[in-house]
């Protein structure tokens, strides 16, 4: 076989990691095949190791790889190619986190870098997020989880749901006002801050109870239990707030709302809901702004 001549002028190099390239298989080695980095020097060339061959490679194949550097920083090839294209949202695994950001598992045979401005809270190993997968300004492949406008574009109206259905989804963002889910069913979903007994993180699967139906076709839901459920764990929440603190605490159905939601993590119409029921069983009472618990007065 004629071996490749180098051109009289290299030229500047055209690829680099974290990039999906079709290129030339030009030369067997004992490792796996060398692929043309297209500069004119054979010193460029890209080692596409058998193991990272999918299927086997000939000399003059063009085969499609993904780049990226190996531990001594050589720029490697694999045709473990992302299984998303560019555009695309899907629920990706965190791999990897690091003082820039974090790794995504996208199929490929390296993670997809996520910089934490494309970051939707701060992502963890092992979690699942959503994101989406772009070309960044330096030609690198990379995922952001700013996916707003794209599942909005993959959403449908709600039809079929009444108030009171569950449904699971997931939670892609998080605003001061509450966070959006995306359910199995494509449809997209508000809760309420106030709705939610604890903060969710964005990417976690959440069962949500539908409360209100908009015209737009998305909807309204809760995490929390019905009122008659909930107003039983409220209850129980406020006793053992009591039993803990020799049996008063500093707050009545007169406490502020954004101490409320603070303290107990309900909204105060709930929380005015679980003193009542409370105080009709005859189990607490509230005096000069605390409540007390009437058992334990009984007892001492």
């Amino acid at each position: 076989m004629q071996e490749r001549t180098r051109r009289p002028e290299q030229l500047p190099r055209k690829y680099g990691p974290s990039q999906v390239a079709e290129l030339t298989a030009v030369r067997a080695s004992e490792l796996g095949v060398f692929l043309d980095a297209e500069t004119g020097n054979t010193s460029d060339d890209i080692l596409l190791h058998t193991v990272q061959q999918t299927a086997p490679v000939k000399i003059g194949d063009r085969v499609r790889v993904f780049l990226y550097l190996d531990p001594k920083r050589r720029l490697t090839a694999s045709m473990r190619t992302p299984r998303m294209k560019e555009g695309q949202v899907a629920r990706l695994r965190v791999i990897n986190v690091t003082k820039e950001g974090a790794f995504l598992d996208v199929g490929a045979e390296r993670g997809i870098f996520l910089p934490y401005a494309g970051m939707r809270g701060r992502p963890q190993v092992g979690e699942t997020v959503w994101a989406k997968l772009y070309t960044d300004k330096s030609g690198r492949l990379a995922v952001t989880m700013e996916v707003e406008d794209e599942l909005r574009r993959a959403s449908r109206p709600a039809e079929g749901v009444r108030v009171g259905d569950r449904l699971k989804g997931s939670i892609y963002n998080i605003t001061e006002r509450g966070v959006f889910a995306f359910t199995e069913e494509r449809y997209i979903v508000f809760i309420d801050h106030r709705e939610a007994p604890r903060r969710p993180r964005v990417g976690e699967t959440v069962e949500m109870r539908v409360t209100y139906l908009r015209e737009d076709g998305r909807l309204n839901a809760s995490l929390r239990p019905p009122k008659e459920t909930a107003r039983i764990e409220d209850a129980e929440i406020i006793l053992a707030l009591l039993d803990a603190h020799d049996g008063k605490i500093p707050y009545t159905d007169a406490t502020s709302p954004l101490i409320i939601q603070d303290r107990f993590h309900i909204s105060k119409a709930a929380f005015k809901r679980a003193l009542g029921r409370l105080i009709k069983e005859g189990r607490i009472e509230q005096r000069n702004g605390w409540t007390y618990l009437l058992e334990r007065k009984k007892n001492s």
